[in-house]
């Protein structure tokens, strides 16, 4: 029991310093200000857009503070009952502790644009078609991560492999700090395993480069224009799943931006207008990107050097055979149960990046 107590005064003495990194009060300040901006006479009417990305961080900023006060405030009444000589219960302390760790990661996201949903690209590289089928797992993998979370994920573009998997794919993962927990996820990734496309099922090796952006509007990037003159639209049918209608009239689009010669592909919503949108916003991130990059390590930083999808380049290795091993490289982080990483369980790997890149600023 004396040890519980001293777990208890430990994270309430955490908790303290926590909430305050957290700045919760001036997040309060924050609401009040947006909300009063919201009330305002024809706030919807001036720009929807902007009125949107108002409302969204208001949705967000309470969402911090709610989850912030309520784990101060369980908290503090396990610190009563531990004073007036109630009964502790292990499974409490271990439960608070864990979301005060979470509350904790918040506090290393404070980069300008962590808080942003994110556009993840997932690339087949060494490997044929084990490669491709490499990609489809981590695909399945990052959506089971953003379904733990309750994120919304939404594909933009998607290309099949002729015999299995996918070559590549372009998704969308909404969520309040979406971009800053993904982010250190940039690289490549490593698989070995026995092929299940080899009769003789010999040990393989296969690559996949993950790509990671934040999400931009319009509002988000003043500074960058795009002007009718510099786009080219071009409207196909989309090869992909999405119903009758999508398969039967040209839905799909490809944008070129003439400037940069940039070229993105959105085609898996039901209509060209949303498709439309989602190209747009892609583009966006692209040459935010593109702009970032003529700083000195701003790439790295942001999306992670483009290196190709090969050995030497891994940030990660899954090992399935001959023995059971996910290591991250960066951080030496190593489990013995890929199965488990592969349906989605990373946060391990994910806070120890944080920390470290914390620890490195």
């Amino acid at each position: 029991m004396s040890d519980l107590k001293a777990r208890v005064n430990m994270l309430q003495s955490n908790c303290s310093k926590i909430i305050e990194s957290l700045k919760v009060d001036k997040k309060r300040i924050r609401i009040a200000e947006l909300e009063g901006e919201a009330a305002e006479s024809g706030f919807w009417d001036k720009d929807q857009q902007k009125a949107r990305a108002v409302m969204q961080k208001i949705g967000d900023l309470k969402k911090e503070v709610e989850e912030a006060v309520r784990v101060q405030g369980e908290i503090d009444l396990l610190k009563e009952l531990s004073d007036t000589g109630e009964t502790l219960k292990t499974k409490d302390v271990v439960r608070l502790e864990k979301e005060l760790n979470k509350l904790k990661l918040d506090t290393f996201l404070s980069g300008k644009h962590d808080k942003k949903n994110t556009i993840v690209s997932i690339h087949a590289g060494q490997g044929g078609t084990e490669a491709m089928d490499w990609t489809s797992m981590l695909y399945r993998m990052y959506l089971k991560f953003a379904e733990k979370r309750k994120w919304k994920t939404e594909t933009i573009d998607i290309t099949s492999g002729e015999e299995a998997g996918i070559k590549s794919v372009i998704f969308q993962v909404s969520g309040n700090f979406a971009y800053g927990y993904l982010k250190g996820e940039a690289g490549t990734h490593r698989l070995v395993r026995q092929s299940p496309f080899n009769a003789d099922k010999l040990r393989q090796t296969s690559f996949a480069l993950v790509e990671v952006m934040p999400e931009f509007e319009k509002v988000d990037l003043p500074d960058i224009s795009l002007a009718d003159d510099d786009l080219d639209w071009q409207f196909f049918r989309s090869s992909g799943k999405g119903g009758q209608n999508v398969n039967k009239v040209s839905t799909a689009v490809r944008l070129i931006h003439k400037p940069t010669g940039i070229v993105v592909t959105a085609q898996t919503q039901r209509s060209q207008t949303q498709n439309r949108e989602s190209a747009l916003n892609l583009l966006r991130a692209k040459l935010w990107l593109l702009e970032k990059a003529k700083a000195q390590g701003e790439r790295k930083a942001l999306k992670g050097e483009y290196r190709p999808a090969s050995w030497g380049t891994q940030i990660r290795s899954y090992v399935l055979h001959p023995y059971k091993m996910v290591k991250d490289l960066r951080t030496n982080v190593e489990v013995n149960d890929p199965q488990k990483v592969l349906d989605g369980d990373l946060d391990k790997f994910i806070e120890a990046e944080l920390k470290l890149t914390k620890i490195v600023k």
